[in-house]
């Protein structure tokens, strides 16, 4: 047997090459709230709740009891309508998966939608929806977005859909540039055609309703179907936490699934999953609980006054550099000016050596290759940091 002490040492060894999960220098990926003391707390929830398994909570009825609490907290939040419904799950992806599962089985889809289910999505969507095409047999129809804004065109979607549409996809924001798509427009085109409409605010659904000025996206919108928001972005609990939400019970059925007929136990399911650890539910309950909703104000202000700041000094001190949009949360993209003299791709690899990630992402449709930055609380004290990095 090997000892305690030898595995942990070989363990931190594997991390070497890892990027920094704390500190504020890894902008995507990961999310730091700066607070010691809500990381401990998550840390201790995930440990002691790491046995056990949500596959059946009337074994385990404490799951039950905080995924109850934790989709009631985000309906408030949401501003979800009396009567809604929600699911925990492992991540954006399985929550966006899920969402598109359940309107591809909504009982009252047409022969049409039923033959060959498809979706209208803007390009800018999230890869989460290409996989959800694959997995789950439902075809993507995408459709460009505003050359400038990089925002949803609602008309050109509504262009789009068919008889064989099942639904309609908004982000806010999205996560390669950072920008609410018009949700008030593209749930009048759902409206209109009688197909539901998710709004994928995984990166900024506990930003968005701390933050003031930011257009309609939420349940407030009459025609939103449903909604999927992650606590393990800016929740800042550990991974892998999501919450799927919906208007009402009865959208969330079709997602279910079920199996008496074999000899063992009855299985039902409300995610992909059938066994899952509560750590990473524990963990969420501990962290929401411990910031709270004043503690989740104050951090979200603090990462978006910092991001609008970035994006002024980097517009503003001749790096070569330009926001590529001015950012609605968080998030921000940034590309290079004509004048630079050196790309994106370079400029990541020299962050990357003084100990910032910073992502680069390709050029896509007529778009030009730029930089994501997902900022978080403990990014906000280092942005003179990143700045100074950039210029050198």
């Amino acid at each position: 047997m090997t000892r305690a002490d030898d595995i942990l040492t070989a363990l931190e060894a594997l991390r070497a090459n890892d990027v920094a999960t704390h500190g504020g220098r890894t902008l995507s990926y990961v999310y730091d709230s700066g607070l010691a003391d809500a990381d401990e707390i998550g840390r201790r929830a995930l440990a002691s709740f790491a046995g056990t398994n949500g596959l059946d909570p009337t074994a385990f009825p404490s799951l039950l009891a905080m995924e109850n609490d934790l989709v009631r907290l985000a309906g408030h939040l949401l501003r979800a309508p009396d009567g809604f419904a929600g699911t925990v799950t492992s991540g954006g992806t399985e929550s966006i998966m899920l969402a598109v599962l359940a309107a591809r089985d909504d009982p009252k889809n047409s022969a049409a939608q039923r033959d060959s289910p498809s979706m209208v999505l803007p390009t800018t969507v999230h890869a989460a929806f290409h996989k959800a095409a694959h997995y789950v047999g439902v075809r993507p129809v995408f459709v460009n977005v505003d050359p400038v804004t990089f925002r949803a065109d609602p008309a050109a979607m509504a262009a789009a859909v068919d008889g064989t549409t099942v639904l309609l996809v908004g982000s806010a924001p999205s996560y390669a540039h950072g920008v609410i798509d018009p949700i008030t427009a593209l749930a009048d085109v759902a409206g209109e055609h009688g197909i539901r409409l998710h709004v994928d605010a995984c990166i900024g659904g506990w930003v968005l309703p701390f933050l003031d000025g930011a257009p309609p996206w939420s349940f407030e919108i009459e025609g939103v179907s449903s909604i999927s928001v992650d606590l393990h972005k800016y929740g800042y609990t550990p991974k892998g936490v999501s919450i799927l939400l919906h208007r009402n019970a009865s959208l969330r059925k079709s997602h279910f699934f079920a199996a008496a007929d074999w000899p063992g136990y009855t299985m039902l399911n409300t995610t992909m999953q059938s066994t899952k650890s509560g750590g990473p539910l524990a963990a969420a309950w501990a962290v929401v609980r411990y910031l709270g909703l004043d503690g989740y104000r104050e951090l979200a202000q603090v990462a978006r006054e910092a991001t609008v700041g970035l994006a002024e000094q980097i517009a503003e001190r001749g790096l070569g550099l330009r926001p590529l949009v001015a950012p609605d949360s968080t998030l921000l993209a940034v590309t290079t000016t004509q004048d630079a003299g050196y790309d994106v791709f370079t400029l990541a690899d020299e962050a990357s050596s003084r100990g910032w990630l910073l992502s680069p992402q390709l050029p896509f449709r007529g778009g030009p290759p730029s930089l994501h930055l997902s900022l978080c609380a403990a990014t906000a004290p280092r942005v003179e940091e990143l700045l100074e990095v950039l210029a050198e």
